[in-house]
C-alpha cells in the first residue's frame, strides 16, 4: 500500500461510539486531559489502551521491566514480538496505533526520585499500574501527587474480580489509609491487601493457596482480573476528569468478584487502624501460614 492509500484517522469519527456515554463537548474536554500511568504489566498496560479507546489525548507512562513469558496469561501487551522489548515502549506504540495522535510520553527507566516532577508534570489523573510490592516506588509517586493536588484511581486485580479506590487530594493520605509506617516490612503485603479489598471477596476460591509466597512476591493473577481493572478504573477516570458521578475516596473502596458473582462497598474510617481491618489482618496471615505449613 502507497502512502497515499494509507487510511487517514480522525478523532471524531474514532470515538463516535462514546458519544450518548458522553457528550461531543465532554468527548473534546477528554482529549485535552493528561493520565500518567506507572506501570504498564497486568492492570497498566490494559488500563493505557482503555483510557486511549475513552479518547484521552496525552499520557506519561513510566516502567523500567521488560516483558518475559511470564506474562503472557495477563499483559495486554506481552506476545513473542515483545520479548525482551522494554513494556513502556511496546505499550506506547500499541496506544499509538489505537490513536497515533496521541501526546505520549515514555519514562522507561520507571519513576524514579530525579524524574518524578518531570513525570507529574501538567497530569490531570495518576492511575497506578504499579507491581503491588514496590511499596517505595508507590509511596514517592503518591505523595508527589498529593502535594500537587492530583488524584489517584487504584484498580487492583484480585483472583477473578477487582477492587477499586480513589486518592483524592482532600481526603486520607496512602500513609493515613493503609497504615504501613511502623509495621514491621515483612506485614507489609498483608496489610497493603486487606486495605484494598477490605471484603476479600476472593478469599473462598483460591484452589492453591501454598503458591502464594509474600516473602519471595509470589502471587497468582489473572487476565481476566485486568480486563475488569481496567473497565472500573476507566469509569472513576471519566467521573474524576469530567467532574459529574459520585466519586468516593479512601477510606470508601469498593469491590466487584465475577466469580462468586458479588459486589461489595466498603467504608473502612481510620484505614487499617479500623478493628475490623486489623482482623482482617490476622485472618490473613492465618491463612498464608496454614497454607504453607
Amino acid at each position: 500500500m502507497s502512502s497515499t492509500d494509507a487510511p487517514s484517522f480522525d478523532y471524531h469519527e474514532a470515538f463516535s461510539r462514546n458519544i450518548g456515554w458522553l457528550t461531543p463537548n465532554e468527548q473534546t474536554l477528554l482529549r485535552g486531559k493528561k493520565i500518567a500511568i506507572a506501570g504498564l504489566g497486568g492492570a497498566g498496560g490494559v488500563h493505557l489502551l482503555t483510557l486511549a479507546r475513552l479518547g484521552i489525548g496525552k499520557f506519561h507512562v513510566a516502567d523500567l521491566d521488560d516483558f518475559a513469558l511470564v506474562n503472557f496469561n495477563r499483559q495486554a501487551g506481552a506476545s513473542l514480538g515483545s520479548l525482551g522489548q522494554p513494556k513502556a515502549r511496546v505499550m506506547a506504540g500499541l496506544a499509538r496505533e489505537i490513536n497515533p495522535e496521541l501526546d505520549i510520553q515514555v519514562f522507561d527507566e520507571g519513576v524514579q526520585p530525579h524524574n518524578v516532577d518531570a513525570f507529574l508534570d501538567g497530569v490531570d489523573l495518576y492511575v497506578d499500574g504499579l507491581d503491588y510490592f514496590v511499596f517505595p516506588a508507590r509511596r514517592l509517586v503518591y505523595d508527589a501527587c498529593r502535594a500537587r493536588g492530583i488524584p489517584i484511581t487504584f484498580a487492583v486485580p484480585l483472583g477473578m474480580g477487582a477492587a477499586v479506590l480513589n486518592f483524592l487530594p482532600d481526603g486520607p493520605s496512602f500513609d493515613d489509609y493503609f497504615r504501613l509506617e511502623g509495621a514491621p516490612e515483612d506485614e507489609w503485603p498483608t496489610r497493603f491487601l486487606v486495605g484494598l479489598a477490605p471484603a476479600l471477596l476472593h478469599r473462598g476460591y483460591l484452589v492453591y493457596p501454598e503458591i502464594v509466597d509474600f516473602k519471595t512476591q509470589r502471587v497468582p493473577s489473572t487476565g481476566l482480573a485486568c480486563q475488569l481493572c481496567a473497565g472500573m478504573a476507566g469509569t472513576e477516570a471519566l467521573k474524576i476528569l469530567l467532574g459529574r458521578g459520585k466519586v468516593r475516596g479512601v477510606p470508601h473502596s469498593m469491590q466487584f468478584d465475577a466469580y462468586t458473582g458479588k459486589l461489595k462497598h466498603v467504608w473502612r474510617p481510620g484505614g487499617n487502624a479500623h478493628p475490623l481491618q486489623r482482623l482482617a489482618i490476622a485472618y490473613v496471615n492465618w491463612r498464608l501460614s496454614r497454607a504453607r505449613h
